[in-house]
């Protein structure tokens, strides 16, 4: 018979429900997340954004330009034109076509150089005839002095009358007046004949052409369809500059006082100069004294009526400056140090970029930028220790 064994308690064993739900303190709630991520969001976009919506702060620019070492002593500047002092409208003293012309603009004459002809058909047939008149006049002169010595020899020996020696004396003088007549017929046509050729008044370049063969050219332009002149032309190594120099500042310049040319054709050269002459007369109009500047050093590429702007110096800046070439420079309180750099605040838009600069030498209140600006790029004038890259700016008025 076999004995049943009893059946184990499994209700033990079962896990309580209320024990198995988690606890309501310990649920992660959705709002309290979706909170967080906007705050993070928030922050974020903040720091990343600031810049963009903090206000411009007011700064005082100023601009990289070039200048010599001469500008630092510079006192004042004035415009004016190069021209030259020496310096002629070549026209002929006669009246005709013009049948030859060898000169154009640019070309290089001598003094003395014939550089036109006109036609000179009727003034050489001048020329020749008194010629011939003077040859006919000298023939007489031979025929009549020896009559005059066939006079003497008779009176001498009583075999003619003194009516008849002072008949040969007579005619002998009066051939002697017409051999002087004639000479002098000859050379006023050949002075005629010298006005049809035009020659160069001195060593110079010819600078403009204002007549063409085939025109009538006369003195004065005095007909309607004439040329007064045939070219114009200048001595280059006369050339200086007249400044207009403002009343007020008219103290400010002595002759012999240095200078510096800039012509507006080659901005980046400079010329040195001396004060030649101040024009003892005011321009009422204008109120400037007209100052003449000439020039210690010239080449090809100086030219009449450029224009020109002159800075006058200090005395003891001396008379060798002005040759060099200009520098870009900055004012020296632009350039500030940070991290042991030299660096300037360069405007780039709105906002500011930290541009590392190599420096050089000092021109005055200015120093000189080898490297890290151009002509012409605008930076921050003092920089404050607080401005950096990528603040918002504006201009101080």
């Amino acid at each position: 018979m076999t004995t049943e064994q009893p059946k184990p308690d499994l209700s033990s064993l079962r896990i309580p429900r209320e024990s198995a739900a988690p606890s309501p303190d310990r649920r992660i709630r959705p709002g309290f997340v979706i909170a967080a991520g906007a705050a993070i969001l928030i922050a974020a976009g903040y720091f990343l954004l600031r810049g963009s919506f903090s206000s411009p702060v007011e700064v005082e620019l100023t601009t990289a330009t070039l200048m010599s070492r001469s500008q630092a002593n510079a006192i004042l500047t004035a415009s004016g034109y190069v021209v030259a002092k020496k310096k002629a409208s070549v026209a002929s003293k006669g009246t005709g076509r013009l049948v030859f012309l060898g000169v154009e603009e640019g070309d290089q004459v001598r003094e003395g150089q014939i550089i036109a002809r006109l036609e000179d058909q009727d003034v050489l047939a001048g020329l020749e005839k008194a010629r011939a008149d003077l040859a006919v006049a000298r023939a007489d002169s031979d025929d009549a002095q020896r009559t005059l010595e066939r006079q003497r020899t008779l009176f001498a020996s009583n075999l003619t009358s003194k009516a008849e020696l002072d008949g040969a004396e007579a005619r002998f003088r009066r051939v002697q007046a017409l051999i002087l007549s004639a000479i002098a017929a000859v050379r006023g046509a050949e002075v005629q004949m010298e006005n049809t050729r035009i020659r160069a008044p001195f060593d110079g370049t010819v600078l403009t052409k204002d007549a063409d063969v085939g025109e009538v050219v006369a003195p004065f332009a005095s007909g309607a369809n004439s040329r007064g002149t045939v070219v114009t032309m200048a001595a280059m190594s006369s050339l200086e500059v007249e400044a207009d120099v403002s009343e007020s500042n008219i103290m400010r310049v002595k002759v012999g006082q240095p200078c510096e040319i800039a012509l507006d054709a080659y901005p980046d050269r400079r010329y040195p100069g001396v004060v030649h002459k101040i024009v003892p007369t005011a321009d009422r109009a204008k109120a400037t004294v007209l100052t003449r500047v000439r020039f210690r050093k010239l080449d090809e590429r100086v030219l009449p009526e450029m224009s020109a702007k002159v800075t006058f110096l200090s005395p003891e800046t001396g008379a060798t400056t002005g040759d060099t070439d200009p520098k870009l420079t900055v004012p020296a309180s632009a350039v500030v140090t940070r991290d042991g750099r030299e660096v300037v605040l360069l405007l780039r838009g709105e906002s500011l970029a930290e541009i590392l600069v190599r420096t050089g030498e000092r021109f005055g209140a200015r120093i000189e930028i080898r490297e890290g600006l151009a002509d012409q790029d605008q930076v921050v004038a003092r920089p404050t220790p607080d401005l950096k890259s990528g603040d918002k700016v504006r201009v101080k008025k």
